[in-house]
């Protein structure tokens, strides 16, 4: 039988926050619920009805917790296969439950030893019954839902709520794969912590030149998949299995909403991403859809930048995902608060503002918490991956070498720089325009530059924009002088690229005949 109705729920976990809902869904369907210590109180607190595991097992806690579910009425409840005849039998002889649910948070092993603790403190925060029981419900998926960690909570509520305390196989399997992950990720820490660096490669035999050209397909660096693993509701479409690896709460606080997509996810980095570009303290936004910029704005006020980014293509601003570099005020919320979208990321929320925002049940509200990200980018490529430095090269009006007969004027270079910056986290080929402040449109995705460009004359027309003294920024050198031609035409008078092409002398004479001012970088920008 594919799915299951959840009857019993064990629960035991370290972090007790976001637990609530959980445990509200699962009182509303009338799931028995088992526990230990801490959580059974956080769960009678809460207002359930919560039979302690040593009622269950007959047996107390001994050895000061360390020793709590261990024990065959806890394990045979979870293990017993329920397709099998004489596995009930055997439970029923020994009078033991069936448990359809294990909800496991597990000690914060690697958070500890981040703290400098002493070495007895971190032994103590090595999780043994925790992890059997997450190895356990794992290996019983086909009766047998487990939960590994508080960032899967948000989630598992909404399933149980849509499919009526049910769960499917599938389901089942894809925690499954996610708790594995966690007790793999687990161990590992465990296992470097007492034999760090090049020891632990020796005791492990992990190599990367022992493992042999056959293995290439395990030689991704776990760091590039540390943290702990967040199924998600699907991937990039519903027929597709999605999995985040990683820590949000080390990123976000999420203040509202529902659960993060594997879309929003992409969404929200590409717009972190283009925000950290926007550090000056003027007031910024920028609306994102599917990874490119519809809108980005500067203006004296938050409100104003959003309004302006907003005019960009309110088409496309529909259902995206909003940033902004300031602490959200009234203004800007109830401004906010008229549009339809998946995501808003800010640094704060004024007191009266999110009220407001939070009036719709599904919109995500996420602040920003300041955080390093990563040196290297890495990505999955044929049976490997591909590793590269993150871009993290800006140029500045100080890196533009004017190479036309004219010189941007002082508001023209404000623009340059302005377009230089959404251009480098737009996808190639690209085309921006722009004026100081104002992204008017960009041309994304493209197979040709000229296509980019044209793509991006119509939809700044589209939306009533004039051209006129406009400027505009390409991710990568002219091949050919039409680029300039067909932006000169349109009114443009200031052009931002890299340069390095062999006909660079073609595109800076156009620029000349037209009266058009070209600074180059030196820099490509390439976002595949």
């Amino acid at each position: 039988m594919s799915s299951r109705p959840i009857r019993a729920a064990l629960l035991s976990v370290y972090h007790k926050d976001r637990l609530a809902p959980l445990v509200q869904v699962l009182r509303q369907h009338g799931v028995t619920l088992y526990s230990t210590g801490g959580t059974q109180k956080f769960l009678e607190d809460e207002g359930a009805e919560v039979t302690a595991v040593e009622d269950l097992t007959g047996f107390p806690e001994v050895f000061g917790g360390r020793v709590k579910t261990l024990h065959p009425k806890v394990f045979g409840g979870i293990l017993h296969r329920r397709h099998d005849a004489g596995d009930l039998a055997e439970a029923e002889q020994h009078a033991i439950p069936p448990i359809d649910l294990v909800v496991v948070d597990l000690y914060p092993f690697e958070e500890t030893v981040a703290s400098g603790a002493e070495e007895q403190d971190v032994i103590e925060k090595i999780d043994i019954g925790g992890i059997s029981l997450l190895r356990a419900a794992a290996k019983n998926y086909r009766d047998v839902l487990v939960v590994s960690s508080r960032d899967q909570y948000a989630a598992i509520t909404e399933l149980l709520t849509v499919k009526n305390g049910s769960t499917d196989l599938e389901d089942r399997r894809h925690y499954a794969a996610a708790a594995f992950a966690a007790t793999s990720h687990y161990d590992t820490e465990i296992a470097k912590y007492f034999a760090p660096g090049a020891a632990l490669n020796e005791e492990l035999g992990m190599k990367n030149e022992e493992l042999g050209a056959e293995n290439s397909s395990f030689l991704i660096p776990h760091s590039s998949l540390s943290g702990a693993s967040t199924p998600l509701r699907y991937g990039e479409n519903p027929h597709q299995a999605g999995t985040f690896y990683g820590d949000l709460t080390a990123l976000f606080d999420q203040l509202h909403g529902k659960q993060l997509s594997y879309n929003n996810l992409v969404d929200v980095d590409a717009a972190v991403a283009l925000m950290a570009e926007f550090t000056n303290g003027e007031p910024a936004c920028a609306i994102l859809k599917h990874t490119n910029a519809c809108g980005v704005a500067q203006a004296a006020t938050l409100r104003e930048a959003y309004l302006n980014a907003l005019s960009c293509d309110p088409t496309s601003a529909f259902g995206g995902v909003i940033i902004v570099n300031q602490e959200v005020d009234a203004a800007t919320a109830a401004e906010l608060n008229q549009l339809f979208f998946e995501v808003l990321i800010a640094p704060g929320y004024a007191a009266e503002a999110l009220p407001v925002l939070q009036s719709k049940k599904n919109r995500i509200l996420l602040t920003q918490k300041p955080v390093e990200f990563p040196a290297k980018q890495v990505k999955t490529l044929l049976n490997g991956i591909i590793e590269q430095d993150a871009d993290r090269q800006t140029e500045s009006a100080d890196d533009f070498r004017v190479v036309s007969q004219s010189a941007p004027t002082a508001e023209e270079t404000e623009a340059l720089v302005f377009a230089g910056k959404i251009c480098k986290h737009t996808k190639s080929n690209t085309i921006v325009l722009a004026r100081a402040g104002q992204l008017l449109a960009s041309g994304v995705g493209q197979t040709s530059r000229v296509d980019a460009l044209r793509q991006a004359i119509e939809k700044a027309r589209a939306f009533g924009f004039d051209l006129h003294g406009a400027v505009m920024a390409s991710d990568a050198f002219f091949p050919f002088p039409d680029c300039v031609e067909i932006a000169g035409a349109a009114g443009i008078r200031a052009v931002v690229q890299p340069g390095g092409s062999i006909k660079d002398a073609d595109s800076i004479r156009a620029a000349d005949e037209l009266g058009m001012a070209m600074v180059l970088t030196g820099v490509r920008h390439f976002k595949h």
